[in-house]
């Protein structure tokens, strides 16, 4: 008699999703065989979603499924790639066919959109956690980096921020297409691609800009200028702002600045490249805009319109921050 985390894998995971002609051997077996195309690199990134931490106790099955993929997605979406493969480890506190059929559903759906073939992984018992690994291709020596950025380079997003942490924030919790966009957020596969060649530089956000972009400049020992009223938001996020009183101001900065799991990118170009990006990006449904200027003096330096300068209260989430 079968194992149950192997009926778990044959009846959830082995038939779903599309297949690959680059997989010569995936799911069933003790490890995936994989073909990388000629002239092209692989792409890996992991990440791991564990619940209270990553995502409410009451979050969707199908919502966990799709954010589990999406966030690897906005990774190889930061480095120019294009999606090809993934393993999952899934730990489970009870076999419950109900929760695996809607997480697979919605795993599987962005999973086929994208093109992703599920190549293997792991299921274990014990507190729910979901690590998933994804890889994809990008044209040798064309992959985006962190590296790259100059002085004087103008700072981009894609979409828009702070739609997720809003959703997080006391009071709006249950704003429901401020919720979608924290549960289903769109990987920006496309963007990424569109920019090989023009941007300098790119980092995906996901612990919140001022972060992100600080690991960014880190990497080139350089500083940035940003423009916070230029910070793109939702007309959702305005709206639920409207009812927020006198905390609305400071949310309508700090959110999109620091709050994370928005999973845009954020890139630079060269002034020179702006008609560039902005051709490159026009099939794409995603607004792009101009925040700020890449400095040559280290640090992130925020400022009103009126020339102010903004001194946000954190600077983005990181795990352990208050550990002993």
């Amino acid at each position: 008699m079968a194992a149950p985390e192997f009926e778990i894998i044959r009846r959830w995971f082995t038939p779903a999703g599309p297949g690959r002609d680059d997989v010569i051997a995936g799911v069933g077996d003790d490890a995936a065989l994989l073909a990388v195309p000629a002239g092209y690199e692989l792409v890996v990134c992991m990440d791991t979603l564990v619940a209270g931490i990553h995502f409410p106790a009451d979050t969707a099955p199908a919502a966990i499924g799709h954010k589990a993929l999406a966030v690897n997605l906005s990774d190889l979406a930061a480095m120019g790639a294009e999606p090809a493969w993934a393993t999952l480890s899934l730990t489970l506190p009870e076999n419950d066919t109900s929760w695996l059929e809607q997480f697979s559903r919605g795993f599987f759906a962005l999973a086929s959109h994208y093109k992703v073939q599920l190549v293997g992984g792991d299921i274990t018992r014990g507190p729910l956690s979901v690590t998933l690994q994804a890889h994809g291709f990008v044209p040798a020596g064309k992959a985006l980096q962190r590296q790259g950025a100059r002085p004087g380079e103008l700072v981009c997003v894609t979409g828009t921020l702070g739609d997720a942490g809003l959703a997080l924030h006391p009071g709006f919790t249950g704003d429901a297409p401020l919720r979608q966009r924290l549960e289903y957020p769109p990987p920006r596969i496309e963007a990424g691609i569109a920019l090989r060649g023009v941007a300098s530089a790119a980092i995906d956000i996901s612990d919140g800009l001022l972060a992100d972009l600080g690991h960014l400049l880190e990497g080139n020992g350089l500083g940035a200028a940003l423009q916070v009223d230029d910070l793109p938001r939702s007309a959702e996020f305005m709206t639920v702002l409207d009812t927020a009183g006198a905390d609305s101001a400071s949310l309508a900065y700090d959110l999109p600045l620091s709050a994370g799991d928005d999973y845009e990118l954020c890139f630079c170009i060269p002034e020179r490249q702006r008609a560039a990006m902005e051709a490159a990006l026009a099939a794409i449904p995603c607004a792009v805009t101009v925040i700020g200027v890449i400095a040559a003096q280290p640090g992130i330096r925020c400022y009103r319109q009126d020339g102010s300068l903004y001194t946000p209260p954190t600077t983005g989430f990181q795990h352990f921050s208050g550990a002993d």
